[in-house]
């Protein structure tokens, strides 16, 4: 039955997300954290990044056809990321730590998700230097294979805050981050060993995440209320971190 239910889940989560650019990395280890599915985090975090790709894919490969996605802009934020994204995810944390960061680290991207700059800012001067960028995106990879979220929750956020481009532009980067990062933090997990996971649990869940992320990507489309989603969100997220945090404390 806690089957069905994270089949449901999983398939509103990826629909919502897909339809503000992201995969729903956060909102998976939520749900998957909370102590009554009793998973350990060599399942929770694996599940989390594969649904992250499988979501985030879609999307990259849109915004590719439509021309947003132009690589002497990514290459910056990418190029410390995956490396470091490969290094977090081959880092086993103890179970009491895992779940400790990650708690912290949900009410972070709740914070991120709540605030929205009221106009689109000139270009913060800090964001154009190159270092700023091979920091920035190094910094949130190695966080996003720690916990095996695949970043674009943080940079997005921070690049809208900046004025660093255009709502789409900044989509289709935090796309390609998510994927490539959640790629590198999975790879670092098989290296480490840290993989435990069942055909019979994962498959579905993949199935559920590929639907409800295509019919997201679409909806997209249609102009929905972004601020209202990311917002409703930031909620969620930051009670399902606190009852995490609660019980792991």
């Amino acid at each position: 039955m806690e089957l069905y239910w994270l089949i449901a889940a999983f398939f509103v989560i990826a629909l919502v997300y897909a339809s503000v650019g992201f995969g729903g990395g956060s909102s998976y280890l939520a749900l998957l954290a909370q102590p009554f599915f009793a998973l350990l985090p060599d399942a929770i975090r694996p599940t989390a990044l594969l649904c992250n790709i499988v979501v985030v894919t879609g999307g990259t490969i849109i915004f590719y056809r439509q021309g947003k996605i132009h690589w002497k802009d990514v290459w910056p934020f990418l190029v410390a990321s995956v490396p470091l994204a490969l290094a977090g995810g081959w880092w086993r944390l103890s179970q009491h730590t895992f779940f400790v960061l990650l708690a912290v680290t949900l009410m972070l991207a709740s914070v991120l998700l709540w605030v929205q700059p009221a106009e689109q800012n000139a270009g913060d001067r800090w964001l154009n230097s190159l270092g700023a960028k091979i920091a920035l995106g190094g910094g949130i990879g190695f966080l996003s294979g720690l916990v095996s979220i695949g970043g674009g929750i943080f940079l997005s956020p921070i690049l809208h805050l900046a004025g660093w481009a255009e709502p789409r532009k900044i989509s289709a980067l935090a796309s390609v981050f998510i994927l490539v990062n959640s790629m590198g933090g999975l790879a670092g997990q098989f290296w480490g060993k840290g993989v435990a996971l069942e055909l019979s649990f994962i498959a579905p869940l993949l199935a559920a995440v590929l639907a409800g992320g295509q019919i997201g990507s679409r909806l997209g489309a249609m102009k929905l209320n972004q601020k209202m989603i990311k917002r409703t969100t930031a909620v969620l997220i930051l009670v399902a971190a606190l009852n995490i945090l609660k019980d792991h404390l």
